[in-house]
């Protein structure tokens, strides 16, 4: 593609932005290394990437000779992929984007200095109580400068410009927030906004993609954690309330307020000290399709270790480190208790090679042992050790329960290889209960040859990740699974989904003790996405 553009068709568009996802993953850590605005929600240049990365995915799919099509992509891709404050701000700005370029047939100067208005306007829209100083004031910059005076009536004339006006606002950001000011960094969502623009110029010059720079210290280091605890997300369809409503609803529950929509979908995102009460409000409302809680307490000691993590002599380096991939507040909270950095994901959300192999590069530890906790997982997580020449090894659990079972016998004074063999026998020992609902009509006939009627949105039961119930309730489901597989196992835990309240925990775990007296019943909230409840005998 020539330097100089009149003007862009929808596969040019669609390449700038899948070049945008790369150059922002380059940057990734260092966008995450200057946040502090809020302090524990650490994690900036992820989300953000992780958003655009959802927008690839749905460029992937879409008809490239249509700008509607692509348009739909980008919009829809980054609202379902949003993640954190700073990921759903960036769906707002690229929605806004979208819904200008949708009608055309190509996208000159003008349009596109008026796609950067819209997602202004779009991202300020979305954000209750607008802070300047941040992605918004940045979003401005980059919009002012796109529309300004520029040197050619061409679409990379108008991004140079954008670039240009952004990056004024950007530099100016520490003088709005005292944050910023105290750290004596920019805003991190701003400048992670600059490389998605950056990337969209680089894919019309043909530039390389640059090299990670090297990150020496995390802005976060001279901050303490904020007043709400949890950074709590959901992504719900069918919902039946408005988003204003929706919104309402749940703005009392805390602050870094966002819930936005489109496409029949609802995405929220709120920082509170009650998320299981904040989901199974909002969960009457529709149907939850996912969710993530994080510890941001959690999260930001986990920040601050890798920031030390490079400047810790060698001989305080561990024989063994962990990395667990997992999903649900109260499953990530277990695992990081037992020592075990986290990368997210599970069933339906599996995360990438680089995920991994990124995990186990922040833990300072001579070998790192991964616990992949999914079936789905166990490719990628093989593919990381590859990668990792040595410096990194497999437990092969295949569920949460089994990663669990492995994660309590993990020793960081331990030599890993012997480590392995003890997690993989201690996995082993420990049966994984999963209770869900079907996703569409189907007859399965189970391995003891029960054959199963199942209709879409029934409850069903899995067995060590194995279809062997279907039917009644969720609790019904536990307790007729338990029934048929409890060996006089001396602990059952139980951890509730997102929608579980705790008092529906207290009462399952009440009739768990009733018809199983002589185990110990453990129940906790956070289990994982999608599921009504993850239970374990060992």
């Amino acid at each position: 593609m020539p330097e100089h553009v009149a003007s862009l068709k929808p596969a040019d568009l669609a390449k700038m932005m899948r070049t945008a996802t790369d150059w922002l993953g380059v940057y990734r850590e260092q966008v995450n290394a200057l946040n502090v605005y809020p302090v524990p929600d650490g994690d900036t240049g992820t989300n953000m990437h992780l958003t655009m990365q959802s927008v690839r995915r749905e460029l992937d799919t879409c008809d490239e000779n249509s700008m509607a099509s692509v348009a739909r992509a980008i919009s829809y891709g980054a609202l379902l992929g949003a993640r954190g404050n700073s990921g759903v701000i960036l769906s707002q700005l690229l929605k806004g984007f979208a819904e200008v370029v949708r009608d055309r047939s190509q996208v000159d100067a003008d349009t596109l200095a008026a796609a950067f208005r819209a997602a202004q306007k779009a991202g300020y829209g979305a954000v209750m109580k607008p802070v300047e100083g941040t992605i918004l004031t940045v979003a401005r910059g980059v919009a002012d400068g796109a529309n300004g005076p520029r040197d050619r009536d061409t679409v990379d004339s108008v991004l140079e410009a954008a670039l240009f006006g952004g990056q004024a606002l950007l530099d100016k950001t520490p003088e709005m927030l005292p944050a910023l000011k105290q750290a004596g960094v920019i805003d991190s969502g701003g400048q992670g906004y600059l490389y998605v623009v950056q990337g969209m110029l680089a894919a019309l010059r043909g530039d390389e993609l640059p090299e990670a720079p090297e990150i020496t210290s995390y802005a976060q280091e001279g901050f303490e954690t904020e007043e709400f605890g949890y950074c709590t997300e959901f992504l719900m369809s069918e919902a039946q309330k408005p988003i204003e409503e929706i919104r309402e609803l749940v703005s009392p529950f805390g602050d870094s307020l966002l819930v936005v929509g489109a496409e029949g979908y609802v995405k929220g995102h709120i920082h509170t000290n009650e998320p299981d009460a904040l989901l199974a409000t909002v969960g009457r409302y529709g149907k939850m399709l996912k969710t993530k809680v994080e510890d941001m307490a959690e999260q930001h000691t986990e920040i601050l270790g890798m920031a030390g993590a490079a400047a810790r002599a060698e001989e305080e380096i561990a024989p063994s480190g962990l990395v667990a991939v997992a999903s649900g507040y109260g499953l990530v909270k277990l695992f990081r208790s037992l020592g075990a950095r986290i990368v997210s994901g599970g069933q339906t959300a599996n995360p990438s090679v680089q995920d991994i192999v990124d995990a186990v590069r922040s833990v300072s530890a001579e070998k790192v042992l991964i616990l992949p906790n999914n079936k789905n997982v166990l490719m990628a997580a093989e593919k990381a050790m590859e990668l990792m020449e040595g410096r990194a090894v497999v437990v092969p659990t295949r569920t949460l329960g089994q990663g669990i079972g492995a994660a309590l016998a993990f020793q960081p004074d331990a030599d890993a290889e012997s480590l392995r063999a003890e997690m993989e026998a201690a996995a082993a020992r420990v049966t994984t209960f999963e209770v869900t609902r079907a996703s569409r009509t189907t007859n399965i006939t189970t391995k003891e040859g029960v054959t199963l009627a199942i209709a879409e949105g029934d409850v069903i039961g899995l067995r060590d990740d194995e279809l062997v119930q279907a039917g009644g309730t969720p609790e019904d489901s536990v307790l007729h699974m338990l029934n048929r597989n409890y060996g006089g196992q001396e602990v059952i835990t139980v951890f509730g989904g997102p929608q579980k309240t705790g008092e529906d925990l207290d009462a399952l775990a009440a009739r768990i003790g009733q018809e199983f007296p002589m185990a110990e019943v453990e129940a906790h909230a956070g289990g994982p996405d999608l599921y009504d409840y993850l239970v374990t005998i060992e």
